[in-house]
């Protein structure tokens, strides 16, 4: 999954070493006593694992609108990554005892209507959904991965990993907009679809998963309470302004 870069300067949520209390600062072992923080992070894995799939068909048809053999191969090997991500959380919802069909399920509606919604009519619009769409949901994941267990974490931060999607997507887009500025003002538009249609795809997601919104505002481990998950939003919002200007574009 896409996530930001270098050219954010939102401090990572997640980022807190030595400083993890209550369900935060214990493993998966301790942590999963708990029914429904167990029930929340199978909901997470889930729908972590079939973004990553999801991810990997799209980058898969994108490739297929590549302008050169060089930017197919690149996407190809994007799509790669993400299967591998896709892997590890499958294996992951086998091993703590959930089928991982089973946890990815809920979420199959959700996430294929964003997709639906936000289908690209190019190349240049594939390559912005990346960067912005799947930035703007790692940001959210990487929120909540501040409030887990140290095991479980571990593995969302690193299926988080840029695929090295967010610096090609700059590099593509930025050269699009130098020898076309016209190319800028459509995209531009684009991204702020993509932006609305992605936050309210996060808030439907936890809307519609008990655990995983009382994990958010309170009941479970060290859960957001409102004001909090407010000022997320808010986080994630300003994470992506950064990213806009990252592409030369206005938020």
């Amino acid at each position: 999954m896409t996530t930001p870069d270098n050219t954010s300067d939102v401090p990572d949520p997640s980022d807190t070493a030595g400083e993890h209390t209550g369900v935060a600062a214990q493993d998966w072992a301790r942590a999963s006593a708990e029914p429904q923080y167990r029930a929340a992070v199978v909901d997470l894995l889930g729908a972590l694992a079939y973004g990553e799939l999801a991810a990997f068909e799209r980058l898969a048809e994108d490739a297929k609108l590549a302008p050169t053999l060089a930017d197919k191969a690149e996407l190809a090997k994007m799509a790669s990554a993400e299967f591998h991500h896709y892997e590890k959380l499958r294996d992951r919802l086998t091993e703590i005892g959930a089928e991982p069909t089973q946890a990815m399920e809920p979420f199959v509606a959700a996430l294929d209507g964003f997709h639906r919604q936000t289908a690209p009519s190019d190349w240049l619009e594939g390559l912005v959904k990346a960067y912005v769409g799947d930035s703007i949901a790692s940001d959210f994941y990487r929120e909540v991965a501040a409030r887990l267990d140290s095991d479980t974490r571990g593995l969302v931060l690193a299926v988080l990993d840029d695929t090295g999607h967010a610096s090609f997507a700059v590099e593509k887009v930025r050269a699009a907009i130098d020898a076309d500025p016209r190319v800028g003002g459509r995209l531009a538009l684009w991204a702020r679809r993509l932006m609305g249609e992605a936050l309210s795809q996060s808030q439907r997601v936890v809307a519609d998963r008990d655990a995983l919104s009382t994990m958010l505002v309170g009941g479970v481990a060290d859960g957001f309470d409102l004001a909090e998950v407010g000022r997320m939003f808010s986080r994630i919002t300003e994470a992506h302004t950064k990213r806009m200007a990252a592409l030369g574009l206005a938020a």
